[in-house]
């Protein structure tokens, strides 16, 4: 029963301290901790035992109706209550326990006073430091944007829109945040390993490299990003936006997951659409949270494990009013698998759907929440 109990009380505390707001507090209790007088701290609390005490002595000792040790308890009490200036007047009724009382009344304005700043100063320094992007974000599963260009700006608008709501961090060197309100904003470098930590890079769903612009010297800050948060957090995802197609091996040395060359991108999606008209309209609808039909990728049910695709096709289009696009096995994505392909545990796939609700029970496979969330059932 014990161990039960005691089990019990560390989940609560560990869900307590998950808390984005309590974790950020506890880094900023970490933060000033070097530079908060402890020897002051120590003194305050050291004067007020002694005089709670000496007060609850006199106290019991001047008056008969106290001698005792009940009495010692009650009056220890009563003159830290008077410290903290809520105590009971009429608890003492002789001389000395009036002198006690004054006394305790004199000096429990200057302790409260004291602490009551040193609470104050903490929570001004809280609030401007968090202002000014030197706090934590203490988020978990969230995803962290690495610099900022018009591609990031448009990456959060999407992110607002998706049925995923995450949580977004923005690690960039300026002084306000660039995204506005509904976003955590670090203000630092994503090559520091600090700053990445304050972001919270090890508890992280992905990470997002943006170049701050189109020149190859940001492409190798987006080089030495990767390789930092390679070194903190391997285990996160990161998805690269990169300028030079030449330097796309330099991205696969350093170990990015996810590698988008933009200019390339977006000349390919051009000329797919000058030779078929309505190409460039459909991507962007497919690629679009909360505009028409959208890509998700989805776990392979355990019943269809040995069966071909085309049975995954079947059971999508008729129960899910939805598309089959492609296989993905072991990082590597199968649009046209051959006939002897037979879907496996660990398969997951990707298909054109009206929502994830619509793909319900379907366990659908993303980034966050430890990579895999059930579809929420419809009402």
């Amino acid at each position: 029963m014990a161990r039960w109990v005691g089990a019990s009380l560390r989940r609560r505390l560990t869900g307590a301290l998950s808390v984005p707001l309590i974790r950020r507090v506890i880094f900023h209790v970490r933060r000033m901790r070097d530079d908060l007088d402890i020897h002051f701290f120590r003194s305050l609390v050291t004067s007020l035992a002694i005089i709670v005490t000496l007060s609850a002595l006199l106290v019991t000792v001047a008056e008969p109706s106290k001698r005792s040790i009940s009495g010692l308890v009650r009056s220890a009490y009563w003159a830290m209550t008077m410290v903290l200036g809520s105590g009971d007047s009429s608890y003492v009724d002789g001389p000395v326990g009036y002198l006690v009382g004054w006394a305790l009344a004199f000096f429990g304005v200057a302790i409260v006073a004291a602490l009551t700043a040193a609470v104050a100063g903490f929570v001004i320094d809280f609030i401007l430091k968090e202002g000014q992007g030197m706090g934590a974000s203490g988020y978990i599963d969230h995803i962290v944007i690495c610099g900022w260009n018009p591609t990031a700006r448009e990456l959060i608008e999407e992110l607002k829109g998706d049925e995923f709501k995450a949580r977004v961090v923005i690690i960039h060197d300026v002084e306000h945040n660039p995204a506005g309100s509904g976003t955590y904003f670090v203000r630092g470098d994503p090559t520091s390993g600090d700053d990445l930590r304050r972001a919270g890079i090890e508890d992280a769903a992905a990470a997002v490299i943006c170049p701050s612009d189109s020149s190859n010297d940001a492409d190798m800050r987006s080089i030495l990003s990767v390789l930092a948060i390679e070194t903190i957090a391997p285990e996160v995802r990161t998805v690269v936006e990169v300028n030079n197609p030449k330097h796309v091996e330099h991205f696969e040395r350093a170990h990015a997951d996810e590698i988008l060359v933009t200019p390339r991108l977006a000349s390919r999606l051009l000329a797919r659409s000058a030779l078929y008209p309505g190409l460039a309209s459909l991507v962007t609808d497919l690629v679009s949270g909360g505009q028409g039909s959208e890509l998700y990728r989805v776990r392979v049910p355990d019943h269809l494990f040995g069966e071909t695709p085309g049975a995954l096709a079947t059971l999508l289009r008729s129960n899910h009013n939805s598309s089959l696009i492609a296989v993905t096995r072991d990082g590597i994505s199968h649009a046209s698998p051959p006939a002897d392909f037979m879907l496996r545990e660990g398969d997951c796939a990707i298909v054109v759907a009206e929502s994830l609700t619509a793909l319900a029970p379907l366990q659908a496979e993303h980034a966050l929440s430890g990579a895999r969330s059930p579809v929420a059932r419809p009402a």
